[in-house]
């Protein structure tokens, strides 16, 4: 396995970030990831938790506390730019903290970076599902891909996942500046960038419960920002010429 690093943006997430952190270090075939922890400086006192961890496992467990603008796509930014400038890191990982990635996708998910530039857990396709969820919850989900997929006419069914897994390469080519959102809607504009410069995208099928602890941190500004956001793309962006299918060989593999 490529030596990786997992990006996990957390604000208030004292009670899910411990297990989060043992299930992927008590895992053996996990052992080539390390964990880079991105604070917002949360009340909550998750910073002083993730400390504790780093103490525990210096040597894969690592923590960047943030104290200027908050926001997810700025944590997300800020954790690559400090992957990025370790060169060991061949792929790097996002995912939440709030206990709805399960990291016992993670294998799946990373036996498939040597040939896929950007590898997507869905819960929209095949296999994939949401237990637990409200109606409310997966209609505006559901919703939220099925809206960028109008806009941007790709094949993707699940573009606003947050767990994933980049080529180093990949990530190096992004353009953060033409990053225009501060929400969640980043997921679709950097995923949109990797679409238009013809990365092979590749969706697997994860099972994406409702979250262990916490609340929501999606907002109405959020939702609003997204609808203005993703017509623009096209625009800003170019669009790839034709829809093309994704690989639907590689959904049994987490069958396996």
């Amino acid at each position: 396995m490529m030596p990786t690093l997992l990006v996990v943006p957390t604000y208030n997430e004292r009670e899910s970030l411990p297990r989060l952190l043992e299930a992927i270090l008590s895992r053996p075939d996990l052992a080539g990831c390390d964990v880079l922890i991105v604070d917002d400086a949360s009340p909550d006192g998750t910073g002083f938790v993730a400390e504790q961890w780093r103490h525990r496992a210096p040597r894969r467990v690592f923590v960047l506390h943030r104290t200027g603008p908050r926001g997810f796509a700025s944590a997300l930014r800020d954790g690559f730019a400090w992957g990025l400038r370790r060169p060991q890191y061949a792929t790097l990982g996002q995912m939440d903290a709030d206990g709805s990635h399960d990291p016992r996708f993670l294998p799946a998910l990373l036996a498939l970076t040597a040939s896929t530039d950007v590898v997507i857990g869905s819960r929209y396709v095949p296999g994939g599902s949401t237990p637990g969820w409200s109606r409310a919850r997966r209609l505006l989900s559901r919703s939220a891909s099925a809206y960028a997929a109008w806009w941007l006419h790709w094949p993707i069914r699940d573009g606003t996942s947050g767990f994933k897994i980049w080529k180093r390469s990949t990530l190096e080519a992004l353009d953060w500046t033409a990053v225009q959102g501060s929400g969640y809607v980043c997921q679709i504009e950097l995923l949109y960038q990797a679409w238009v410069q013809r990365r092979t995208l590749v969706e697997v099928p994860i099972v994406f419960p409702d979250r262990r602890a916490g609340q929501s941190k999606m907002t109405a500004g959020m939702i609003r920002e997204a609808l203005w956001t993703v017509p623009r793309l096209t625009r800003r962006l170019g669009m790839r010429p034709a829809p093309e299918s994704l690989d639907l060989s590689v959904w049994p593999v987490l069958k396996k």
